[in-house]
């Protein structure tokens, strides 16, 4: 497969701030400058440590998340107790979109992926400012970005290979990542995408063969990206550009 054509103008993850600064995230950093102050003093940071649940599925919520250096996967729960992954956020935007969808709980379950810092505000300071305008367009722009992405997992899981799914996904992960490594052992990695263990194992060792990655303990590190893009399918390069189009940069002040 040619390499990819699309180039995204969106700034480094991780490159807004540090991840003690809530702007790290890309959401809190486009708010406007009034809902930005009146948010500011309500943004609680908090540690996202490996495998942590942050809502199960049905519960309501009381927090929405803000990512800066953590990803949260959200999984669907089959009652067999098998898992997959229909969507990642990480500082491109947050956990607890059906809050304000309407819904107040979700059948998803959203987990820590891979650990880090962020930020969680109270549903109650969110819903408050929910109906002004400026707050209402960002989100709702978000939120058409992560269907676009829930849309496509959906896609690729169905009609390409497993190669290319494990390439779509360490590339999303990767962009919501500081640096080209990433925590993850090949039984969660399975989990995410609903696969057998021994499948992420082959798919991987094709990787890591090629020289696109390095895998050990639980360690993966990309060592061509670029490589990366070649061998993955249309899905990553869509999902990524419906994100650049719809939140673009914008640091709040």
């Amino acid at each position: 497969m040619p390499q990819l054509a699309y180039r995204s103008e969106r700034a480094p993850p991780g490159s807004l701030g540090s991840p003690r600064d809530p702007r790290s995230n890309h959401i809190l950093a486009a708010l406007p400058t009034t809902e930005w102050k009146l948010w500011e003093a309500y943004l609680e940071p908090i540690e996202m440590p490996l495998a942590k649940v942050l809502h199960e599925s049905g519960e309501v919520f009381h927090y929405v998340y803000f990512p800066t250096t953590a990803i949260i996967s959200l999984l669907y729960l089959l009652e067999n107790g098998a898992s997959a992954e229909i969507a990642i956020v990480g500082n491109e935007g947050m956990a607890g979109i059906a809050l304000f969808m309407g819904g107040k709980s979700t059948p998803s379950q959203a987990v820590v992926q891979s650990a880090g810092h962020g930020f969680r505000l109270p549903a109650a300071r969110l819903m408050e400012d929910f109906e002004r305008a400026p707050i209402l367009h960002l989100f709702l722009r978000y939120t058409q970005a992560l269907i676009t992405q829930m849309a496509q997992t959906a896609v690729c899981n169905r009609h390409h290979s497993l190669d290319q799914q494990l390439c779509r996904w360490l590339l999303i992960s990767m962009d919501r990542l500081q640096g080209n490594e990433l925590k993850m052992t090949q039984e969660l990695i399975a989990n995410m995408l609903g696969v057998r263990r021994e499948g992420v194992t082959e798919a991987a060792l094709k990787l890591q063969r090629a020289g696109l990655i390095s895998y050990a303990r639980g360690l993966i590190k990309v060592l061509d990206r670029k490589g990366i893009e070649a061998r993955c399918c249309e899905c990553y390069a869509v999902v990524r550009k419906e994100y650049d189009r719809l939140l673009p940069d914008r640091v709040a002040t």
